[in-house]
């Protein structure tokens, strides 16, 4: 007869995760949410760069009614004024991403620009910093200028998203 074996232990596995495995799937997570995070931020930027295309829309509209009554456009001093003396358009956008200001204003057109205001989430939007409109001569043209001040009215689109 064959002696019997001696008892061995048993062990059984503990239900749970492994610390290699924990850490696998927070390497996992950090990796996507790298990719990830960036991206969806550029899109909110994008997103709230309507609020400057919404203010300049509304600059140039009542620009228009103004030189039609008037015969010229208005200046800088009156883009806030009450109307009938002014504009009456407030130099913040709607949403208060970006302040507004008028330049180089004659008989023939002038400049409007929307600049991110500084403070804000929108003011680290380093590729359109400020989003131009200018009308010369009943033709208007869009541009831009990024963070370091550059203007760029060769590729309008990448802010003026038409």
């Amino acid at each position: 007869m064959v002696p019997p074996l001696p008892l061995q232990r048993c062990r059984r596995r503990q239900p749970g995760f492994t610390l290699i495995e924990l850490m696998i799937v927070v390497v996992i997570i950090a990796v996507l949410a790298a990719v990830a995070l960036p991206a969806f931020l550029d899109s909110i930027r994008k997103g709230r760069r309507a609020d400057a295309v919404a203010a300049l829309t509304q600059v140039q509209q009542s620009q228009e009614r103004w030189r039609a009554n008037r015969g010229s456009y208005a200046d800088e001093t009156e883009l806030s004024t009450a109307p009938p003396d002014g504009l009456g358009i407030d130099a913040t956008s709607s949403n208060g991403y970006y302040t507004l200001s008028l330049s180089d204003v004659s008989a023939a057109g002038y400049t409007v620009t929307a600049t991110a205001k500084s403070g804000t989430f929108q003011a680290s939007d380093s590729a359109c910093q400020k989003l131009v409109l200018r009308l010369a001569g009943g033709n208007v043209f869009y541009s831009s200028v990024d963070g370091g001040g550059s203007a760029d009215a060769s590729d309008s689109k990448r802010c003026w998203a038409r």
